[in-house]
């Protein structure tokens, strides 16, 4: 099902009792996330009765148990696992297993997600949630990202001239963070009930193509602090925004983790021989502790700390890359 098709399923009241949330656009996984939140927790607030899991750091019977905990406040647990394909562990395997005994219960007391970037698809443990895998990929193709513009515009009550919304996908990219946020500062340039033209997203909107978000990822995955703090200064003074770089700089090392594991990821032959050197050079002890300290980044990102992000990112990425 699609994020959308989503949203109206739990407008009209029905919640089930697990989810795929499969792919690697970041925005598309936490909306949905926050959707299911909302949903399942019923305004009751996480403080009890929710738990997100590294699938790399627990063992089946650990996840078994935490989906036995019955709920405190709200009227179900949500429980949230990430990645089961990076786990050694047999967390993935025994998701079939769990979910039968969802289905079999008298009483839902709670909603599982799983968080996939990657999948094989023909694994039995993504076959067993059916229709409730919900595709999270980034659109690809300028037609289609033009059609996100507009609805995410519509969705912030946000008027496009036409064309609009085909120029800012050309310029942006499928880059859905940053579209969002550029939307919104669009909205701004063109002033309260004017629409926005292809002259204001001409003059408001860096292009992408001239941001080497991949200059900083590779900088980083090979070791060069010098040159990897270098682009993230130009990329911050052309206007990336730093959940922007921050969300390609997660999508990376989530990469090299399933690499260090030895699943595969899709891309070029020359792109997977990149993966694999940086994977080795890393190793996987410290791409977990890699993906930990990206962690504590996005809450500073969020405020939590009184660091600026501009510096919260600059010491992020001296700490990867040295």
């Amino acid at each position: 099902m699609t994020p959308e098709e989503l949203a109206a399923e739990l407008a009209a009241g029905r919640l089930r009792p697990a989810y795929l949330l499969a792919g690697e656009e970041p925005l598309l996984r936490e909306d949905a996330l926050r959707a299911l939140r909302e949903a399942a927790l019923a305004g009751a607030g996480d403080a009890f009765d929710f738990e997100r899991i590294e699938a790399a750091r627990v063992q089946a019977g650990a996840l078994r148990d935490a989906l036995r905990i019955l709920p405190v406040v709200a009227p179900r647990r949500l429980v949230v696992l990430e990645e089961p394909d990076a786990s050694r562990s047999g967390v993935g395997e025994a998701l079939p297993e769990l979910l039968a005994e969802q289905a079999e219960g008298s009483r839902v007391t709670f909603v599982l997600v799983v968080l996939a970037a990657k999948l094989d698809r023909r694994a039995r443990w993504v076959r067993a949630f059916a229709d409730a895998v919900v595709e999270c990929a980034a659109p690809r193709r300028t037609a289609e990202v033009a059609a996100f513009v507009r609805r995410e515009a519509e969705r912030q009550g946000v008027a496009l001239e036409r064309g609009a919304a085909e120029l800012l996908a050309e310029r942006a990219g499928p880059q859905l963070l940053w579209l969002r946020q550029e939307i919104a500062k669009l909205a701004l340039l063109a002033g309260d009930g004017c629409a926005v033209t292809r002259a204001h997203v001409a003059a408001g909107t860096q292009d992408a193509s001239e941001a080497p978000i991949w200059d900083l990822t590779d900088a980083i995955g090979e070791g060069r602090a010098g040159d990897a703090l270098g682009v993230l200064s130009r990329l911050l003074r052309a206007g990336a925004p730093p959940p922007v770089l921050l969300g390609s700089i997660v999508s990376h090392f989530r990469r090299l983790l399933r690499v260090a594991y030895g699943a595969e990821v899709s891309g070029p032959p020359f792109v997977q021989r990149k993966l694999a050197q940086q994977a080795r050079r890393l190793g996987a002890a410290r791409l977990r502790a890699s993906l930990d300290a990206i962690h504590d980044t996005d809450l500073a990102l969020k405020g939590e700390g009184g660091v600026s992000p501009e510096l919260a990112l600059e010491r992020l990425v001296l700490a990867l890359s040295s």
